[in-house]
């Protein structure tokens, strides 16, 4: 598989609904063909706006991460972990949605590198399965289903590695009370984010990562990683 196939794969799988939650992008560091990436990542959602008088959410997951090389230029990331989710400012249903399990896939190719400078892009999802309430004599269960097409350019600096780019995503709210299923899009004027992140190392094999999203949605992931 080359890289133009790797890029059409990412494009195929974007236009692919599945049900998932918005992932941060991970940055540009990547694992080379049969290496292995593993962290701990904490991600907030602060703010997410669905279209015109469906309300906002916000969320926060925690997540075992673990990257893998298919090739020295496309990795394969994996998570899983638990996660919550709250509804709030609608007419209805503003639930708040205790964290249960949430997990994940994406991939990334490498489409430029040259010295300290990279270009990837990524297409990640995650689903987000809080557990169902039970209020007012009614059952209320929620899904968030994301995906997100991303493109991120960074330079290594050899003490941090910046990087900023930009991502394509939607987040749909799936609920269903008792039996009476619904789906609410995310703001369709707000699906063009802002991506800016950092990777900081603190080991010889280790290393931070802080990402925040802007524009689409007001969100912060923090991991640590390693490499194996």
């Amino acid at each position: 598989m080359n890289r133009l196939s790797a890029l059409i794969l990412l494009l195929t799988a974007f236009f692919v609904p599945v049900s998932s939650y918005a992932a941060p992008c991970y940055g540009t560091k990547m694992p080379i063909k049969g290496e292995f990436f593993s962290g701990l990542e904490a991600y907030l959602l602060f703010e997410r706006d669905l279209e015109a008088g469906r309300g906002k959410m916000r969320s926060s997951q925690s997540f075992l991460l673990i990257s893998y090389g298919i090739f020295d230029w496309l990795s394969l990331d994996l998570k899983a972990g638990v996660g919550g989710l709250k509804r709030y400012g609608a007419a209805d249903d503003n639930i708040d949605y205790s964290a249960r399990f949430d997990g994940g896939y994406g991939f990334r190719a490498k489409l430029y590198e040259k010295e300290k400078v990279s270009f990837v892009g990524g297409f990640q999802h995650i689903s987000v399965h809080p557990f169902t309430v039970r209020l007012n004599g009614k059952k209320y269960k929620a899904v968030l289903d994301d995906w997100q097409f991303s493109l991120l350019g960074s330079y290594n600096f050899s003490s941090i590695t910046p990087y900023i780019g930009t991502r394509l995503s939607r987040v749909d709210y799936i609920n269903w009370i008792d039996n009476n299923r619904k789906r609410h899009m995310s703001d369709p004027g707000k699906c063009l984010g802002l991506i800016i992140g950092v990777d900081i190392p603190v080991a010889e094999k280790m290393w931070l990562n802080v990402e925040a999203s802007f524009f689409d949605s007001e969100a912060l992931a923090v991991s640590l990683n390693a490499r194996f």
